[in-house]
């Protein structure tokens, strides 16, 4: 007779249950595994039979044949382990019938038959909570980490021999649930706060509005005007995650092994920095077996670019459709897979090769035909996606030297941007968006609307900057920014003002 335990893979950030279906069959001692295995779980065969040995109980002398269903769903890593042990014992009667309908086993065997955590099991236990299992039994070292996923019961285990006892009725494993409210910090600490940035009020308020409606940013300005450490401290007025963004992050730092296992929930708004080097699997995601990249692991985010002319204009170009469609679809021979990437773009660069160009005190020795070339690597198509562009000028010597601290910390800062992710946050909640930067053209047309007066400035400003269709549609999501700001539920002509001075420098 065929029994049958569960497992489950996950494809992209989706699940789907696994059934480990085990026989035996009258032949030479050996184990097959079908299914379409990779080669992690096709060397599970050893693992398995000393597992099984030196946790005392006796491997079957026969063949033993080993079913991951369905069979056209590629299954990969050693996740499955488990699953397959717990099958094995109780084809031989080692194992009482159970319910096993209802328990999910996830966890990587040693030869010792103690389990080893795995990657995933957050977006494991997520999945089969929504499928309908009831438990999973797991390796300690995942525990806490599945334990903040409610309607599922999770159990921790050192070792096989453990599993064999709570299965059979012995002895119980150890539960944990957590609650991930008592995990989000919103009054985490950070390095670098707004009041430690020196002058500067027009770029602040340009990253104020680009925090409170999720807004791309390009800033350029000369070496040590401040680019940098504006967008380091850009971090401290991001509003705190929400639970359910708190699980979706968890879940790709868990699918990508980047999760720690001592604090495994992501409670902080991710902060990526790739080098220029970068390369375009890297920032996009992919390879042979397909992983998140840069823009996915900066998801409800910030992707930061400095000096954003120097990555390779190949690389900067695959950002184009991440941007417009806040995901990325990476497409196999085998498999397409998507992954979210909602993140804010951040930019910084200088404005000509040898960054003085427009500067207050240094003369720029650069000629036309090389700043063109050097602007030509941002190409037309990627700027227009970039909401905000502005230019950051060199500190005067009053302020360099000022060492008054009336400057706004980001506290108070944080608190208006909040405030208006809020008003976003009530006026989309049957839209399936949170904030203005992801507007559709059907949407602005009913929440961006404009006056006849206004309806007139913005006929001049396209016919005097030469604004496309898209660049019209990302003013009026900032104007949307800024008004929702100052409180008001209409656009107004100063915001539409506002908004074209945030478009600056080209």
């Amino acid at each position: 007779m065929v029994v049958a335990t569960k497992s489950a893979t996950v494809i992209g950030l989706d699940v789907f249950e696994i059934d480990v279906e085990i026989d035996t069959v009258n032949s030479i001692p050996q184990v097959a595994i079908i299914g379409l295995p990779d080669t992690a779980i096709s060397e599970a065969k050893e693992r398995l039979r000393l597992a099984i040995k030196n946790s005392s109980y006796s491997f079957p002398q026969t063949k033993v044949v080993i079913n991951l269903a369905p069979a056209d769903i590629k299954k990969e890593g050693s996740s499955y382990d488990l699953a397959m042990a717990v099958g094995i014992l109780l084809k031989e009667g080692v194992i009482k019938e159970f319910a096993n309908k209802e328990i999910a086993f996830i966890g990587e065997l040693s030869l010792d038959g103690s389990l080893r955590a795995v990657n995933g099991v957050l977006p494991i236990a997520c999945g089969l909570s929504e499928l309908g299992i009831k438990k999973i039994i797991l390796p300690n070292e995942n525990l806490d980490e599945a334990s903040f996923i409610d309607n599922i019961e999770v159990l921790g285990a050192d070792n096989l021999s453990q599993v064999v006892e709570y299965l059979n009725g012995n002895s119980e494993l150890k539960k944990k649930k957590q609650n991930i409210i008592d995990f989000l910090d919103e009054n985490k600490n950070f390095a670098v706060d707004f009041c430690h940035v020196k002058g500067q009020n027009v770029a602040k308020r340009a990253l104020e509005i680009a925090a409170a409606g999720a807004h791309n940013v390009l800033m350029s300005g000369s070496p040590g005007s401040g680019k940098t450490m504006l967008s380091k401290a850009f971090m401290s007025i991001l509003p705190p995650l929400n639970k359910e963004e708190a699980i979706e992050l968890t879940k790709i730092y868990s699918i990508s092994g980047l999760l720690d296992r001592k604090n495994p929930l992501i409670t902080s708004r991710p902060f990526r920095s790739p080098h220029h080097s970068a390369s375009s699997v890297g920032i996009i995601g992919g390879g042979s077996n397909p992983k998140p990249g840069e823009i996915t692991l900066a998801h409800r985010g910030v992707l930061f670019l400095d000096e954003m002319v120097e990555f390779p204009r190949q690389t900067l170009e695959v950002l184009r459709q991440p941007i417009e469609d806040n995901v990325v679809t990476i497409s196999r021979a085998q498999v397409s897979i998507q992954y979210p990437a909602n993140f804010i773009l951040l930019g910084a660069m200088n404005p000509c090769p040898c960054g003085f160009l427009g500067d207050s005190k240094k003369t720029c020795t650069c000629s036309q035909a090389s700043i063109n070339r050097y602007r030509a690597r941002l190409s037309g198509p990627l700027l227009d996606r970039i909401d905000i562009q502005i230019k950051v000028q060199r500190l005067s010597e009053d302020e360099l030297l000022s060492s008054n601290n009336e400057a706004e910390s980001s506290s108070e800062i944080r608190k208006r941007v909040i405030k208006a992710r809020k008003i976003q946050e009530e006026r989309y909640k049957n839209d399936g968006i949170l904030t203005n930067a992801e507007l559709t053209p059907k949407l602005i047309r009913k929440y961006c609307k404009i006056d006849d007066s206004t309806k007139q400035f913005l006929k001049n400003a396209i016919n005097q900057f030469n604004l496309s269709a898209r660049s019209y549609d990302r003013l009026l999501k900032i104007s949307r920014t800024i008004a929702d700001l100052e409180d008001k539920k209409e656009i107004e002509l100063s915001h539409i003002a506002q908004a074209l001075q945030l478009r600056s420098f080209t």
